[in-house]
């Protein structure tokens, strides 16, 4: 991974919005494809499993475009289906993208209109972890977030499309590798966010041991993920607060 550029850089940099960075993020994005379409497969295997048709999964991905809540509100989908539920359900789960938003705020505090909500819509875990880690390596157009997250979003809704289309010809055992691949993509995208273990072990760890005791207590799904979210960027943000505010007294000395 490259080096962060200098404080002084990175604070005085002005923050700019235009074709070719969208273009370079959904260059760097076309990785990302090798683990989306497997989980979208399964998903769209799913869905049709549960009565949906095809305009309706393509649909749910579209505005959804989340694969943990889709899952999620499949598992409660019932003929006729509790809406209510389903749609609380999802919204709990999806609950943890606001720590990632508020994390992002290097480029979309400068953001307005249809790139600011263009941007949020389209970000999901991957394209925040690849934007943070482009961020860091000097990177200063936003065009960058939408176009990684345009992409995921376009090969997100043709992969649980293909899943729905392949029926019974793609239908799995749940321990088939293929359903790992979504947690593989989310391991490998921490290697570009690694910055050490004396930033980065505290609050995963945290994030980690909550995680497991919220699930050793047996609170139900999806508690555990957002206890250990929240825990971790909690700790993250504290450590970070307490790491700028040296540094702004150290400049203040000099």
């Amino acid at each position: 991974m490259a080096p962060s550029p200098p404080a002084d850089y990175t604070r005085g940099m002005r923050v700019i919005f235009t074709r070719a960075g969208v273009m370079r993020g959904v260059g760097r994005s076309v990785p990302l494809l090798l683990g989306i379409a497997p989980f979208g497969l399964v998903v769209g295997v799913i869905s049709l499993g549960k009565g949906l048709s095809l305009a309706e999964t393509i649909l749910m991905s579209g505005l959804v475009f989340a694969g943990a809540s889709q899952l999620l509100a499949l598992e409660l989908w019932s003929d006729p289906p509790d809406i209510l539920a389903v749609a609380i359900a999802a919204f709990v789960v999806n609950i943890r993208l606001v720590p990632l938003g508020a994390a992002l705020s290097f480029w979309l505090d400068h953001l307005r209109g249809w790139r600011l909500w263009g941007s949020l819509f389209f970000a999901v875990d991957h394209s925040f972890a690849l934007s943070v880690a482009a961020h860091r390596g000097g990177e200063r157009d936003a065009g960058f977030l939408f176009g990684l997250g345009l992409l995921s979003w376009v090969g997100w809704a043709a992969a649980t499309a293909a899943g729905h289309l392949l029926g019974a010809a793609v239908a799995l055992p749940p321990t088939h590798p293929l359903f790992f691949a979504a947690t593989a993509t989310f391991v490998a995208i921490l290697v570009a966010l690694w910055r050490g273990p004396r930033q980065d072990v505290p609050p995963w760890l945290a994030a980690a041991g909550t995680a497991v005791a919220a699930q050793a207590l047996r609170l139900p799904a999806p508690v555990p993920l957002l206890a250990g979210a929240f825990a971790g960027a909690a700790l993250a943000t504290l450590t970070e607060g307490r790491r700028a505010r040296a540094r702004a007294d150290r400049e203040d000395r000099a």
